[in-house]
């Protein structure tokens, strides 16, 4: 079981002083918007000023990109873990993080394992033991986290325990395509629907019957689609496209999103009625800095999964065990094993594997195409940001003031931005 400091988050200035709220497991978010669980008038926080997650270690603070920064002891953090009686600053808002008698307990799993997801970390094994439950039901189920942090693995693992297993699993990635083609691809389509639509066709959704359905990057659904996935979890209808009559389709869902939802619905991008359908059970999985414990474990697996004529515990030795533990691991899980990909090719050059095209800038097309598309996207728009960046610093001489000012951004969009890729002024 894990065990968590009962707490509780109290404002103690500003126009909402007095207000308060008990920490639970997975956390609260606070900012401005309703879907917050601490919800604030204070115009200078963001709409979500930053999440509180408690834990066996402490209390982890995350801010959550916000414009005016979140501050504890008057150093604005982006990510810190609190020990309980912290002061937050938020706006012109501050809160005190006050601990309660008593502790509550989650249950963790006693397995190391669900599928081919790894994990002795407290972190992995909570998630496994709501994956052991949520594989037992036909529950619709959320599986948020950032990308390369294994929600597809999870899906089908999900599946694969679950009394579906003998039945499809279809996989749709819903940011891949344009909107008419993702809605072809879910719900199918009569011929002559559309340009090109040559023949009928049946639809993702209608193919797994009797199985699961895993959408991938349901954050990306076209809001013209959303009402139609919501019509099949409350009814378990779907309709082809081009078609008028309604079809009965037995199917469990899984999505998958590394975008905040909660986030998007605040946004208004993403619908409320289905985010909360889609959520009935959330499961976040963690980012490899959040279970550093596991580095060691997940490297030596990957090397018997590749080569297991080797011995992992040579190839990932404690020295290279503590050098990986140094790395940011921005690209999670998926990147520790190319990685561990490139330590087999050069043994006698550890250093050089974690200088890959993946971990900073990207090259050539061919690095693109070895990394999946939101990832690609992802380090491009990067790249993009860095370079425009630095060039209308030194346009303006290093004045970030005349900086935003020559980029049409916020000056506090414009600093966020700098301390993201740590950039200096020239």
């Amino acid at each position: 079981m894990l065990q968590v400091r009962r707490a509780e988050l109290r404002v103690v200035k500003g126009p909402d002083k007095e207000a308060r709220i008990e920490l639970g497991h997975p956390g609260i978010v606070v900012g401005t918007a309703e879907s917050c669980q601490l919800v604030l008038s204070d115009p200078a926080v963001s709409r979500r000023q930053f999440e509180l997650t408690p834990g066996a270690a402490g209390f982890r603070l995350r801010d959550l990109q916000s414009k005016n920064g979140t501050r504890v002891a008057g150093l604005r953090i982006g990510e810190a873990t609190l020990s309980g009686n912290e002061e937050i600053e938020v706006g012109q808002s501050r809160l005190r993080l006050v601990l309660l008698d008593g502790h509550e307990e989650f249950p963790l799993s006693k397995s190391t394992a669900f599928g081919p997801l790894l994990g002795r970390s407290v972190p992995m094994r909570r998630v496994f033991a709501l994956l052991e439950r949520a594989a037992d039901s036909d529950t619709t189920v959320l599986l948020e986290g950032e990308s390369g942090t294994g929600k597809d693995l999870a899906a089908r693992a999900l599946h694969e325990r679950s009394r579906r297993r003998d039945r499809p699993f279809a996989v749709v990635d819903c940011g891949a395509m344009q909107a008419t083609l993702v809605e072809s691809e879910l719900f199918g389509h009569v011929k002559g629907a559309f340009t090109g639509a040559s023949q009928a066709r049946i639809g993702a959704l209608e193919s797994a019957a009797g199985g699961t359905a895993f959408l991938d990057e349901i954050g990306e659904l076209d809001p013209q689609i959303q009402p139609k996935l919501l019509r099949l979890l409350e009814q378990r209808e779907i309709k082809r496209l081009g078609e008028n009559q309604h079809r009965t389709v037995d199917v469990r869902l899984i999505a998958a999103s590394n975008r905040d939802l909660a986030s998007e619905v605040a946004a208004g991008r993403f619908r409320q009625d289905l985010f909360y359908r889609l959520s009935v059970l959330r499961v976040r999985l963690p980012s490899l800095r959040e279970r550093r414990e596991d580095i060691g474990l997940l490297a030596r697996a990957f090397v018997q999964k590749m080569r297991p004529e080797l011995d992992p515990a040579e190839v990932i030795s404690d020295a290279v065990v503590a050098m990986l533990l140094n790395h940011d691991w921005p690209g999670n899980v998926r990147e520790l094993r190319n990685v561990v990909e490139r330590l087999l090719v050069f043994p006698d050059q550890p250093a050089t594997a974690l200088d890959a095209p993946a971990r900073h800038d990207v090259g050539s097309s061919g690095d693109l195409l070895e990394l999946p598309f939101h990832r690609a996207r992802q380090l491009l728009n990067d790249r993009f940001e860095r370079e425009y960046l630095t060039a209308v610093l030194e346009r303006a001489r290093g004045v970030v003031a005349q900086a935003a000012k020559l980029a049409d951004i916020p000056r506090q969009t414009f600093h966020r931005l700098m301390a993201k890729h740590k950039l200096v002024k020239p």
